[in-house]
C-alpha cells in the first residue's frame, strides 16, 4: 500500500544524498520504482506473481555448492589464533564436523553450524534439508542434538512472506522429528535465499566419534547415495529427470540420526558427514587426519539413478571443479576410472550420509543393521589400505579390494541380493525344498551358486568385459528380471547407453527379430 507522504520523504533524503537509502549502489529514483512504481525503501512491496515459487531458479548455486570451496578455505584460516583451552577437545584446527567443548567428566558440549542455499525448489522442502544437514554434524562427531538456532537470509519485501514462513516450518517440524528444541534464531535481508542452524548437542567424552580415527584395514560405509549436487544443478537448467529431483529431495531431507545411533552401538573407529567437499574431499580430510591411505571403489558407490547419464551430458556443477582441484591433489586414480568419475567423487553433497570407518570384523553387522533400519542404500564402498599421508585411490570394481572389505561384500545398498557374486539366474530355485530330498536340492544350489560366483568373478577378463557379455546373454536368453538386473549394474559400473545397446546387439545379431524386440521393451522400460 502506498504512503505517499511517507515516499517523498525518504526519495527526498535519497536524491539529496545521491545514494538510494535502501541501497547505496543505485540512485533514486531506481529501476525498480521507475518501471513497478514500487518504492521499497518506503516500506511498500513487490507483487509477486501467483503459483508456487522455484527456489532454486533465484540463486546461482544450489545447495551446498553455494560453499567456499576446500582449498581456499583452509588457506583463510591458517594461522588464525583460535587459541588453545584444554577444555576443547575437537577445535576448529582439526577441520572436523563440529567442535567438541568438555564441561566436565561425563558431558561434552557439540557445537556445529551450517547454512546454505536452496537445493529444491519448495521452501517447505528446503527448510527440512537446512534442519537435516545442519543436524547430521552432530551425527557425525556420535553427539546427541539437543537445541537449535535459526538463521536465515531472505529478500523481504521482494518475496512472500509465506516463502519464509514455509522454510521456517519445515526447518521446525525436521527438528522436532529429531527430538531437538529450535530455542531462538537470526534473520537477515538478502538478495539470495539462504538457510540453515547452529545446533548444539552433547556427547559423552569417551564416546566421541572423530574423522580421525580410522585404523587400517578398516571398511568404509556410506549410508546414502551420491549425486545431488549433479541434480539440483540439473534441476536449474530443466535437465533432471523429475523421478530422480524427488527421490534426492527425500534423501536430503531423512535425518542421519538413525545411522549415527547403530555405528555408535557397533563400536565404530570414525565417521563424517559427506557434504559440500564431496566423497573425495571429505575422505581425503579424513585419511590424512587418521594418518592411512584409503581405496575407493567406484562401482559400489550408492548413485541416484541419471546422475552417471547427466555427468556423461555434461551436467556438472561449477563447485565440482573447485572440489576436483581441491582434492586431486590428494589422489591416485585407477585403471579405467574416467573423468566423469572422478566428478562424480567430487559432486558437492547437500545433506549427503554419513561415512563411516569401521572393523571388518563388524562391518557387516553394521550394514545388516543399517539395511534393517531401512537405510536401504548403505554400502560398503571401500577400505583403509594402511598407514599413510591420506591418499585416496579410486579404482574399478575389476582391480579389487583387500579380502576384509570382500567378506562383508563390497557392493551398492540396493544390489544386496549379489553381494556373494551371484548371479540373477542363481536366486529362489529350489529354496522352498525340505526334508532329505530339499537338503539335497540345496547342496546342489549351493554348487550351482558357486560355479556362478567363480564365472561371474573377475579373471582372465575383466568385470567390465564379463558385465557385457552378462547383458548379451540374458538379451539373448530373454529373461526380463535377468535383463533389467545386468543392465541397471552396468549402468552402476559406468556403462554408457551405447555401450549397453552394442552389447545387446550381439545378442540380437544372433537371436534375430524375436530378441530385438525383447531388448526394445526391457530398454525402454
Amino acid at each position: 500500500m502506498k504512503n505517499n507522504e511517507k515516499r517523498r520523504r525518504v526519495m527526498q533524503r535519497s536524491i539529496k544524498l545521491g545514494h538510494c537509502v535502501c541501497d547505496p549502489k543505485m540512485a533514486c529514483p531506481c529501476e525498480t520504482l521507475k518501471q513497478r512504481d514500487v518504492c521499497l525503501c518506503a516500506g511498500e512491496r513487490l507483487e509477486r506473481p501467483g503459483g508456487p515459487v522455484r527456489l532454486t531458479q533465484l540463486v546461482a548455486k544450489a545447495g551446498c555448492a553455494s560453499k567456499i570451496d576446500q582449498a581456499a578455505l583452509k588457506g583463510v584460516l591458517a594461522g588464525l589464533p583460535f587459541g588453545s583451552d584444554p577444555r576443547v577437545l575437537v577445535g576448529a584446527c582439526a577441520g572436523d564436523d563440529a567442535g567438541v567443548f568438555q564441561i566436565d567428566e561425563r558431558r561434552a558440549l557439540v557445537q556445529t553450524v551450517d547454512v546454505f542455499s536452496p537445493s529444491v525448489d519448495d521452501p517447505y522442502t528446503f527448510g527440512q534439508i537446512a534442519a537435516a544437514n545442519s543436524l547430521s554434524d552432530i551425527y557425525a562427531m556420535g553427539g546427541q542434538a539437543v537445541t537449535a538456532l535459526s538463521i536465515v537470509g531472505f529478500p523481504i519485501r521482494e518475496m512472500a512472506d509465506d516463502v519464509l514462513r514455509e522454510i521456517l516450518r519445515g526447518g521446525m517440524d525436521k527438528m522436532a522429528e529429531a527430538g531437538v528444541a529450535v530455542i531462538g534464531g537470526h534473520s537477515i535481508k538478502d538478495k539470495e535465499i539462504k538457510a540453515g542452524f547452529a545446533v548444539t548437542g552433547i556427547v559423552d567424552p569417551a564416546r566421541i566419534v572423530t574423522n580421525a580415527g580410522v585404523q587400517p584395514g578398516d571398511v568404509l560405509i556410506l549410508t546414502k547415495p551420491i549425486g545431488t549436487g549433479v541434480l539440483s544443478f540439473a534441476g536449474q537448467i530443466e535437465r533432471a529427470p523429475a523421478a530422480s529431483l524427488e527421490a534426492a529431495g527425500r534423501s536430503m531431507a531423512t535425518l542421519n540420526k538413525v545411522a549415527a545411533e547403530l555405528m555408535v552401538e557397533v563400536g565404530a573407529h570414525a565417521c563424517t558427514d559427506v557434504t559440500g567437499f564431496g566423497l573425495l574431499g571429505h575422505l581425503g580430510e579424513m585419511a590424512r587426519s587418521s594418518g592411512v591411505n584409503a581405496e575407493v571403489v567406484f562401482d559400489t558407490i550408492p548413485l541416484f539413478d541419471g546422475v552417471l547419464e547427466l555427468v556423461a551430458a555434461g551436467v556438472v556443477p561449477g563447485a565440482t571443479d573447485r572440489n576436483r582441484e581441491s582434492s586431486l591433489e590428494g589422489a591416485e586414480l585407477g585403471e579405467g576410472v574416467t573423468s566423469e568419475m572422478v566428478d562424480i567423487c567430487c559432486d558437492p553433497q547437500t545433506s549427503g550420509g554419513l561415512l563411516i570407518a569401521v572393523g571388518a570384523e563388524k562391518a557387516a553387522e553394521l550394514l545388516k543393521r543399517l539395511h534393517g533400519a531401512g537405510i536401504a542404500a548403505a554400502a560398503c564402498i571401500g577400505r583403509a589400505s594402511g598407514k599413510g599421508r591420506g591418499l585416496v585411490r579410486i579404482v574399478r570394481e575389476h582391480q579389487g579390494t583387500s579380502a576384509a572389505a570382500e567378506r562383508v561384500g563390497c557392493v551398492k545398498g540396493d544390489d544386496m541380493s549379489q553381494q556373494d557374486g551371484q548371479g540373477c539366474c542363481s536366486q529362489g530355485h529350489g529354496s522352498e525344498a525340505a526334508g532329505p530330498a530339499g537338503a539335497g536340492v540345496s547342496a546342489i544350489q549351493q554348487k550351482f551358486q558357486e560355479f556362478v560366483k567363480a564365472a561371474n568373478g573377475p579373471g582372465a577378463l575383466d568385470a567390465a568385459t564379463k558385465q557385457a557379455i552378462a547383458v548379451a546373454l540374458s538379451v539373448l536368453a530373454k529373461c526380463e528380471p535377468c535383463a533389467k538386473t545386468h543392465i541397471a549394474k552396468a549402468r552402476q559400473m559406468g556403462f554408457s547407453r551405447a555401450e549397453i545397446d552394442e552389447a545387446a546387439w550381439m545378442a540380437i545379431a544372433f537371436g534375430g527379430s524375436p530378441t530385438m524386440m525383447f531388448y526394445n521393451g526391457v530398454a525402454s522400460s
